[in-house]
Parts: C-alpha cells; structure tokens; sequence
C-alpha cells in the first residue's frame, strides 16, 4: 500500500464525512462535494488552501504536530483516527519519495512466555486471548480454546479472526451481529495498516481477503479506522447458544503490538451460566481419557 494514496484516501474520506453545519458553517448553494470543501477544512485549521490541498495529496512528510494537530481538529477525529493520521506521519516520514523505502518485514513466530500463558489459565470465568493487530489469535486460556471452536475447527482459518470473519461461512452463525463484526475486523486491520505498513504479513492477508471477499473490499475502501477497546458483543456458541459478553482489551506493556482480550458476562445472567456451562464440557473433554484401540 502506498503510504501518499494511503493519507489521500484517508483524509479525503473523513472530510467527506463532515457536513458544513457539523462543522459550523454556512452551507450555502450549489454544493458539489460531500462533506467540506477543501477550503473550508484549511479555514477551520488556520493554514492556506495550498498547504492543505498539498497535504491531502498525501505530502504528510514533515508536517508538524501542531499541523497534524489542527487538521485532526478540523477534520473532527475522534482518537483512533487521530493516532491513526499520526501513523501514516510516521510511515511518510519514514518513507518520503527522495528516499528509498523500508523493506517490507515478515513477522517472526511468536510464543507467549511462560508467565502470559500462566496469567492468561488463571482467567477462568471468560475467555481470555492475545492478539495481534492482524487479528492473528496468539494465545488463550482453555476457556477461550473452547469458546473460538469454529475459528479451530477450519484449519484454512489459520487462527485469524479476520479470515474467519470473511471466509468462512461458520462466521456468520457464531457472530449474529456479523456486519457489526465485519466492520470492527476491516477498522481494525487498516489501523494496524497505518501503524505498520511495513508488515508483509499483513500485506498479504489485506490482499487475499480483498481478493476472495466482496464484503471486505468494500469496507476497505471506506478508510475506516477503530481501537479495540471495551463493549458488548453476542455470540451464537454451537454447544451453549446465545451469548451476550462484555469485553475488555489492554495493551501488553511488554509486547508491543499485542493485545489481550478478556469476554465476561453480566452476574447472575443466562450468558454467565453459559460459560460456566462451557467450561464444564471443556474441562470433561480434556479429561476424557484417551481412547485405545486394540492391537492386531
């Protein structure tokens, strides 16, 4: 991805998106563009028409905090977009036209050390995992191994929320808000597209599902970016029904670009007694003793 179309596509879309009364001015006749004009959003960010039409061509090398911050301001970014225009700052500066670009970088298997693992099996009410920004599911408690079954049980899933999400069909019965979730994975994927552009793996997985899916091509197209932070979502679990689970997401301090994710649900709820149902039969499970066939 080229980080110029990047930034143009991205500003362009958010300023598309920012009626004149929204942003507090006049929306007079004869209006020919969605959203601001390109005049009014250099208005609103105290710079000229030029400078900004400049930056918007994707030339963000250089540009200050101050002009990141007024144009943000302007633009009316909530957080995520924020740090997400930051990012391509960074990858534009890191990559400028006179200079020759980062090579693009495959990411090294990962592992949890033994303490994450141990933190992650000492959550035993909710799933428990660690991702990645490409949605890469890294590690889990048993609890969560049993909640993800159908992310498992397809091997073409290769453990990655997004692919699941796209391709295949199983998606849409354990997710029953599925364009909700849709919409989360591709804001995601292209947050993490802005954070690390340089990521091949990445690359590679935006490529396959814009080949094979209609549905993440479209959402792609909208530059839309999101954290994963905290919610609710629901959950259609093939052993134990419906689920509705609040959700928390925290940063690894020690893992940088990781994230753990932790699903409770609300005490004393059907969803609680859910999981503790689903905990049950993953315990039974894994103890069930193997089966041995006779010899001969």
């Amino acid at each position: 991805m080229d980080n110029r179309e990047e930034v143009r596509e991205f500003l362009t879309s958010r300023r598309a998106k920012i009626s004149p009364e929204r942003a507090g001015l006049p929306a007079g006749p004869r209006r020919r563009v969605p959203g601001l004009r390109r005049s009014e959003v250099a208005a609103l960010a105290d710079m000229s028409v030029e400078y900004y039409a400049k930056l918007e061509r994707g030339s963000l090398a250089g540009a200050s905090p101050a002009v990141l911050e007024a144009v943000a301001r302007a633009l009316q970014l909530d957080d995520a977009e924020r740090a997400h225009l930051l990012h391509l700052a960074r990858a534009a500066d890191g990559s400028d036209a006179l200079t020759r670009p980062r090579r693009r970088t495959t990411t090294r298997p990962w592992t949890p050390h033994r303490s994450l693992q141990w933190t992650l099996d000492a959550i035993t009410a909710g799933p428990a995992v660690v991702t990645n920004g490409r949605t890469d599911v890294l590690a889990a408690n048993p609890l969560a191994r049993a909640f993800y079954t159908d992310l498992s049980a397809n091997p073409d899933n290769r453990r990655n929320l997004a692919r699941f999400n796209f391709l295949d069909p199983a998606s849409r019965r354990f997710y029953p808000d599925w364009e909700l979730f849709a919409d989360m994975a591709v804001a995601m994927l292209r947050r993490e597209a802005g954070r690390d552009p340089h990521d091949k793996d990445l690359h590679d997985l935006i490529g396959e599902l814009s080949t094979r899916s209609y549905a993440f091509r479209t959402r792609w197209g909208t530059h839309d970016v999101r954290r994963h932070g905290t919610g609710t979502k629901r959950f259609h679990h093939p052993a134990v029904g419906d689920l509705t689970l609040a959700y928390e997401s925290l940063d690894l301090a020690a893992e940088p670009g990781l994230h753990m994710t932790v699903y409770t649900a609300e005490p004393g709820s059907a969803s609680e007694e859910g999981l503790r149902l689903l905990a049950s039969l993953a315990a039974t499970e894994n103890a069930a003793p193997a089966v041995r066939h006779p010899a001969g």
